[in-house]
C-alpha cells in the first residue's frame, strides 16, 4: 500500500499571518479518488456551479478570511436549499449581488470547508503541520533541508510505520518556481541520503517528490485549508502566544480530529507522546545554534 502526502504552506510571505505553517494531508492510495469525488460533489452541491469562471482554487484565505465570517453572521443561517440558490445567484451576479446573496455565499463557504474536513475524516486522512513562529531564526545557508520540512517528514514517517512497516510514502508539493523546486529536491536528496534520520525514513518515503498545479489538485487545496486554519486559529500547543480568530474554533476542531498521535521511545522515556502538529521556534539545527 502507498500513502500520498500533499503539502502546502501558509504565511510564507511574512506579512499578516500569525504563524508560518507547512502542512500536509495524508491519504491511502486506494481512497484518494473517492475523496476527490466526494469533495467535487460537495462543491457542486453547495455552490451549484464552479466557484469562479476562471476555475481558481478554493484557498483558505478566500474561504475563511475574517470578512467571510462577518458576512455570514449578518443574517440568520439560511436553510440549505435556500442558501444554495442564493449563493449561486451571488456567484452569477458578482458585484450586483444583494445582502442576502452575499450572506448566503459566505455561509456556503464555511459549510464547504467544514464538509471538506468531515470528508477527510471519513476517508481516514491524517493532517501534519510544522508551525513556525514569526521571529524564528533561520539557517544561514540553503544547503540543508529546513527543520520544518524535516519535522514534517519525520512525523509522516512515524505514521507510515504505525499503519504498516511495508507502506510507501509519496510526497506531493504545490508547484514552486523552477529554481526553488530544484533546490528543494536537492535538499531532500541530501537529507534522506546523508543524515541518520533521513536514511532511516528513506526506507518508506520515496525520495523524489512530485510537483503539481494546486488549482488542478484537490489534495493540495485541502492541505492549503489545513495550513490556513492552523495559522489563524489553532493554538493548542504550549508556547503559541499569537492571538487566534475565535470564529475559526469550529473549523479548528475538525482539523484537530485529523491529527495523528503516536508513541516512541525517546531518550529515557519509553512512552514519549508525539503529535503530528509541532511548534518550531528556531529553524536552525543544534550545530548552527552553536550547541
Amino acid at each position: 500500500m502507498a500513502y500520498f502526502l500533499f503539502i502546502d504552506e501558509s504565511g510564507q510571505d511574512h506579512r499578516s499571518s500569525p504563524y508560518e505553517v507547512l502542512a500536509g494531508i495524508a491519504i491511502e492510495d486506494q481512497d484518494l479518488w473517492n475523496l476527490i469525488i466526494a469533495i467535487q460533489d460537495a462543491k457542486k452541491r453547495i455552490f451549484m456551479r464552479r466557484y469562479s469562471a476562471d476555475r481558481s482554487e478554493l484557498k483558505g484565505k478566500r474561504m475563511l478570511k475574517a470578512k467571510v465570517f462577518r458576512l455570514a453572521a449578518q443574517l440568520a443561517p439560511f436553510p440549505e436549499d435556500e442558501r444554495r440558490e442564493l449563493a449561486k445567484l451571488c456567484l452569477d451576479n458578482g458585484s450586483g449581488a444583494g445582502r442576502s446573496e452575499l450572506t448566503a455565499l459566505a455561509q456556503a463557504k464555511i459549510a464547504y470547508v467544514n464538509e471538506v474536513f468531515e470528508i477527510c475524516s471519513r476517508y481516514r486522512c491524517r493532517a501534519f503541520a510544522s508551525i513556525v513562529t514569526k521571529d524564528a531564526p533561520t539557517p544561514p545557508s540553503s544547503e540543508y533541508l529546513r527543520k520544518d520540512y524535516a519535522y514534517l517528514f519525520e512525523r509522516f514517517f512515524y505514521y507510515l510505520e504505525d499503519v504498516s512497516p511495508s507502506s510507501a510514502g509519496i510526497v506531493v508539493f504545490d508547484e514552486l518556481e523552477k529554481s526553488r523546486s530544484h533546490l528543494l529536491v536537492e535538499q531532500m536528496d541530501r537529507y534522506f541520503r546523508r543524515s541518520i534520520k533521513g536514511r532511516q525514513m528513506s526506507g518508506q518515503i520515496i525520495l523524489e517528490p512530485f510537483f503539481v498545479r494546486s488549482d488542478l489538485t484537490t489534495g493540495i487545496q485541502v492541505a492549503d485549508l489545513v495550513a490556513y486554519t492552523i495559522s489563524w486559529g489553532f493554538r493548542r500547543i504550549a508556547g503559541m502566544a499569537e492571538p487566534a480568530r475565535n470564529e475559526l474554533e469550529g473549523v479548528v476542531d475538525r482539523v484537530c480530529r485529523l491529527r495523528h498521535r503516536t508513541i516512541r521511545s525517546i531518550g529515557n522515556n519509553p512512552n514519549h507522546e508525539i503529535w503530528s502538529f509541532y511548534l518550531i521556534t528556531d529553524l536552525r539545527t543544534r550545530t548552527m545554534q552553536g550547541r
